[in-house]
């Protein structure tokens, strides 16, 4: 966003009021141009305009600063919201530089370990303005995790492997081992930090990382400086070619490579000690971090690695996997979920691998889970069935295969009884919906958030809610907890907190609902239940239909199925 817009003064004499445009009024009141356009159509007491023409009208600043103040339309666009806008505006799809660029503007003056936050070009001063505003809001760790978030949610949209996904981050956090306190976590590519500051962040761990991304590196030093973590340190410069922390053993090593980058360093780093198992082709980069990890791993001590399927039987790679798995260091596959990496729904595997302690017995078999039939955000605790241990003899074959799947037993299934079973269950679906979906009727067109409303800070304040983790819970019987949490997620609170390029988290202290009396809102409540009821249903039906889908492809294809008459 440029600097903070200051209307121009018309060139009339005895001081006429400052004239804005349309524009103007958006930036200044920090909602997008839409809404002053719809403000325009549908609120016949917006001023009028005071100079221009019917293409590009003037409006009288203090007499739209008196209708914003009535109507309290400063707060249709969250703190969060606006802020972020402001960084988008100025940085565009930069998204790291953008969160950069604000990382260095909240963290705290000299705080260890945080020089270069300090340093870099500054922010626009309208950025600066709705970042200290919504700092001051919140506090400015959570105000830059909220931008952190954001930034993430755009990387998954826009199909960036730039930044960790936060569900791949929940499943490397769900398999990491429990580490004592002052134990060492390393992350040779910790980017913004997602996995380095995930990993038991209520433990005093000391944590070490490494990328070439100078706006990530500040990124990961803000966030660990406001949240108070001091034993961290991030070099800069890459991994494979400029080790930050040569001698370095780790007791645990994350790792979710940069698999992008098409040259990794091969010809410059072809003799180098790390590669104990054997030297990666030019397509093979995430062998070269994974041999890089295990050479900072002490001994015991253990790495993840986040690594595409297809590491697992490429066969460039097969000498390397062979000698990973003869040596007993791979210990266990997983094939995650598909959709927890961000961009695309493929899945992607996560390595463990150990270093042995002296005189420790070579284990007899690697352990393969298959999550791929999982729910991206469901268990990660495998079942029976989705597990299997293969022994280091019979993975040792020409291709080394560690595919899980590839190794499962295939389970024979009855598909005509299943297709049944499924048509059964999608009709109860449909009946379930078709029962659920609320009774409404035509409203008077009035609208409710034009007359009294309360933000959910002022209701806190009055000891009617309590806040807690981003949500409201209703405290006594003044309040119908249905009521309030429809209001929450309808209308102006869902627009407040959506960014125009479409991120949304909500802002719960900054939300209004309508002020009514608790019969009314009890109306409004079971109307609100029902949605959510029906939502429920849908997602049941929605879930039953691809069942049936799969079940009847399936059959069709092995001759279990066959079309009717």
């Amino acid at each position: 966003m440029d600097d903070p817009v200051t209307p121009r003064p018309a060139t009339e004499d005895k001081q006429p009021p400052t004239l804005v445009t349309s524009a103007e009024i958006a930036r200044l009141a920090g909602v997008t141009r839409a809404a002053v356009s719809n403000w325009r159509r549908r609120y016949e007491d917006f001023p009028a305009a005071a100079a221009g023409s019917a293409a590009s009208p003037l409006f009288a600043w203090p007499a739209v600063q008196e209708w914003l103040r009535r109507r309290d339309r400063h707060q249709d666009v969250s703190l969060e919201v606006q802020a972020w806008q402001a960084l988008r505006a100025a940085y565009g799809d930069a998204t790291v530089a953008a969160v950069a660029a604000a990382a260095r503007h909240l963290a705290p003056a000299g705080a260890p370990g945080t020089a270069t936050v300090q340093e870099g070009e500054r922010l626009p001063s309208a950025a600066q303005v709705l970042l200290d505003r919504f700092a001051g809001e919140s506090d400015p760790n959570a105000a830059l995790r909220a931008l952190t978030d954001r930034m993430a949610d755009s990387a998954r949209r826009t199909g960036s492997d730039q930044v960790t996904s936060p569900l791949l981050v929940r499943a490397v956090s769900h398999f990491a081992p429990r580490l004592q306190p002052g134990r060492t976590v390393f992350d040779p590519a910790c980017g913004i930090g997602a996995l380095l500051l995930a990993v038991e962040p209520e433990r005093r761990l000391v944590r070490l990382g490494q990328d070439s991304d100078t706006d990530a590196v500040d990124i990961v030093l803000a966030r660990a400086a406001l949240a108070g973590l001091g034993d961290l340190r991030i070099a800069h410069g890459d991994s494979l070619r400029a080790d930050g922390y040569p001698g370095l053993a780790a007791d645990l090593v994350l790792c979710d490579p940069p698999v992008a980058a098409g040259d990794w360093g091969r010809d410059e780093l072809l003799l180098d000690h790390r590669w104990e198992f054997g030297t990666p082709s030019r397509a093979e980069g995430e062998l070269a971090w994974l041999q890089h990890s295990y050479a900072h791993t002490a001994p015991g001590g253990q790495v993840l690695m986040v690594l595409p399927a297809s590491v697992a039987y490429r066969k460039a790679g097969r000498r390397i996997r062979a000698e990973l798995v003869r040596r007993g260091i791979v210990r266990q596959v997983v094939a995650l979920p598909g959709g927890v990496a961000a961009g695309h729904s493929l899945p992607v595997h996560l390595w463990s691998l150990q270093r042995p302690k002296e005189g420790e017995p070579r284990p007899a078999a690697v352990r393969l889970i298959d999550l791929t039939e999982n729910a991206p955000d469901g268990s990660l605790r495998p079942t029976d069935a989705q597990t299997v241990d293969i022994s280091l003899v019979d993975l040792l074959d020409d291709v080394v295969d560690l595919t899980p799947a590839v190794h499962l037993p295939t389970v024979r299934h009855e598909l005509a009884n299943e297709y049944e079973e499924a048509r059964s269950e999608l009709a109860d679906a449909l009946a379930g919906l078709h029962s659920r979906l609320p009774e409404l009727r035509r409203g008077d067109g009035a609208d409710l958030w034009d007359g009294a409303t309360v933000t959910v800070s002022d209701l806190a304040r009055a000891g009617l809610v309590e806040l807690h983790e981003g949500e409201a819970r209703v405290l006594g019987d003044q309040i119908d907890p249905e009521y309030l949490d429809g209001f929450l997620r309808a209308g102006p609170n869902v627009r407040r907190s959506t960014s125009q390029s479409g991120s949304y988290r909500l802002d719960v202290k900054g939300a209004r609902i309508p002020q009514r009396e608790l019969t009314v809102q009890r109306r409004y409540g079971t109307a609100f239940r029902a949605l959510l009821d029906m939502e429920r249903e849908a997602t049941r039906l929605a879930k039953a239909a691809q069942r049936l889908a799969e079940i009847a492809r399936e059959g069709l294809g092995t001759g279990d199925l066959e079309p009717g008459a």
